[in-house]
């Protein structure tokens, strides 16, 4: 009870004491309204006490509202989707990889492929024009493995000129995130940007390693070649016994 509330009832209780101790008539005395104090004071405190409850309620409410709200952010999605674009990219890229000729990728075929264009041993039967028919196969093949190398080169360059416009889109998207959705949303699309650039410098390296690997059996292949007519031409050696 406040003070300037125990002052008014102490009053009170004065003043109805002072009351109590005069004499009045009978038909006074019968109109006369008693005010009880304590009563007064109990009304006061209830009233308190239930005004007490009902803020409390509008507080909860008020909180719940917040939670609502907060929900609905966190699971509001983000308007800005660049994952085709990026896995459009790298099946460009795939693509590419796909065009690769006399020797794929495919580990299955890849022994019959090098053995194909590659003899080695076998060469020795080869007559005539068909050493160098083989010989422009292989080249063949080389030039080839670097112009894959070199064309997705080309093609990585260009995507690294679009990435950096995705890239400036999906971090002004997950600066500008309201809910934890969203941010989830950015923060996975940035990983899949980061996944795929990966992923191409990967496929670089390997069509860079395929055509020096071919270059190198290529020469190696020329070498024995050569060795194998020096051989055929030179005979055994031996010079023919006079007659």
């Amino acid at each position: 009870m406040t003070p300037f509330l125990r002052k008014c009832v102490s009053g009170l209780s004065i003043g109805t004491t002072v009351l109590a101790s005069m004499s009045l008539p009978i038909g006074s005395a019968q109109a006369l309204v008693v005010f009880d104090p304590s009563n007064y004071s109990q009304s006061l405190l209830v009233a308190a006490r239930t005004l007490q409850q009902v803020n409390q309620q509008i507080t909860q409410i008020q909180n719940q509202i917040r939670m609502i709200e907060q929900l609905e952010r966190n699971l509001k999605k983000l308007d800005v989707s660049k994952i085709a674009e990026i896995t459009g990219k790298l099946a460009k890229i795939d693509a590419l990889m796909a065009q690769a000729r006399a020797i794929n990728f495919k580990v299955s075929e890849l022994k019959t492929q090098f053995k194909t264009l590659f003899p080695g041993e076998r060469a020795l039967s080869f007559k005539g024009l068909g050493i160098i028919k083989a010989a422009q196969t292989r080249l063949d093949a080389v030039m080839a493995g670097y112009e894959q190398a070199m064309t997705i080169q080309s093609q990585i360059v260009e995507n690294i000129s679009d990435d950096a416009t995705v890239l400036k889109d999906l971090v002004d998207q997950s600066q500008q995130a309201q809910g934890s959705l969203q941010v989830a949303q950015a923060t996975n699309q940035l990983l899949a940007l980061a996944a795929k650039q990966q992923f191409q410098l990967q496929s670089l390296l390997a069509a860079q390693g395929r055509s020096d690997a071919l270059e190198a059996a290529r020469r190696a292949q020329a070498e024995h070649d050569g060795r194998t007519l020096t051989k055929r031409f030179l005979g055994s050696g031996k010079a023919n016994p006079p007659q």
